[in-house]
């Protein structure tokens, strides 16, 4: 290991400690069991067909693969462009590489329409974990956007119902859970995308007790490590990952970056599986929801759901690299 390797094994616990204080359970051989329940009794990981490791979902014990899927940007395309016949490919590659869930919203122009269109054409409805998300500011508009929402997306139901942000949240909770109730979805939750909304979040968690949160966390962001998974974990609540790649900044930082000297250990070879396996290798996370349009770019994010987990030591030289 060179000089610089040591330095930074040796400065980056100091550096990022605090932040990555829960990750202590993590291993580098087997992935941690999410902390629903006391760690000696929680459900272990399994592997899902393409050997995706899985995690189980706190409410039910139900398990998802731990690489999903988002629409922001990728999936905002005309339905009879070229992107659309792309997008056919980068679906397939998803589902056959034993990847499940798909998070959008009706926030995102016309991203709920194609990935309908997608699931419709495929026959991937029945295979797919949906989950989207409640936008709006008043209870008709709430009620025309989830209608809306079925047509786009052409389904009666999504696996789960978040309040986008929070947004209006002492109106959408309790529609939501009317919903959940109606069998229109199996679980609801809530998201954030932001630091400065961690605290909230954190509060609606106790408060409400949601089945799902979904919140902000990457190798230059990891503050969520400190708040919000850490409740998470106590509470017994499913997370979402959002932003691991910072909005697509953090690949301009390793354009001419080489991956850490035990990349290969890990199983990663690319910078894209290294920030994908950071957020899924706390034991808190259920799965991460990165956004791509290209059918390679699919399948090298499955990648980051395979193989061995990163240890905390490597967790933190990573944070204290991207500080």
């Amino acid at each position: 290991m060179s000089s610089r390797r040591r330095f930074l094994s040796a400065a980056s616990l100091a550096a990022a400690g605090l932040a990555l204080a829960p990750l202590a359970a993590c291993s580098r051989d087997a992935p941690a069991p999410q902390a629903s329940t006391p760690a000696s009794t929680a459900p272990r990981p399994t592997t899902a067909a393409g050997g995706l490791t899985t995690r189980a979902i706190p409410a039910t014990g139900e398990t998802v693969p731990v690489i999903g899927a988002g629409t922001s940007g990728s999936y905002e395309i005309a339905l009879d462009s070229p992107d659309f016949a792309r997008l056919q490919d980068t679906i397939r590659v998803f589902f056959e590489g034993g990847a499940t869930l798909f998070d959008t919203s009706p926030n995102y122009t016309n991203a709920d329409e194609v990935l309908g269109a997608l699931l419709a054409a495929g026959g991937w409805r029945d295979r797919c974990f949906l989950a989207t998300k409640i936008a709006a500011d008043d209870r008709p508009t709430m009620e025309a956007q989830w209608t809306e929402s079925q047509r786009r997306l052409q389904t009666d139901h999504v696996e789960l119902l978040q309040i986008h942000n929070l947004r209006a949240l002492d109106i959408a909770w309790p529609y939501a859970q009317q919903l959940k109730e109606a069998g229109a979805t199996k679980y609801i939750g809530l998201t954030h995308y932001l630091e400065s909304g961690h605290a909230a979040l954190v509060e609606a968690m106790r408060r409400l007790r949601p089945d799902f949160v979904q919140v902000n966390y990457s190798v230059n962001a990891p503050q969520a490590a400190r708040t919000v998974l850490p409740v998470a974990q106590e509470l017994g609540i499913a997370v979402l990952i959002n932003r691991a790649f910072d909005d697509g900044k953090l690949f301009a930082r390793v354009s001419d970056t080489v991956l850490p000297d035990w990349a290969e250990a890990v199983g990663v070879t690319s910078w894209s599986q290294m920030f994908l396996k950071f957020a899924i290798s706390h034991p808190a996370v259920t799965a991460v929801i990165p956004a791509t349009g290209r059918p390679d770019r699919q399948a090298d994010q499955l990648r980051a759901g395979t193989g061995p987990l990163l240890s905390e030591a490597q967790q933190a030289e990573l944070v204290a690299q991207f500080a």
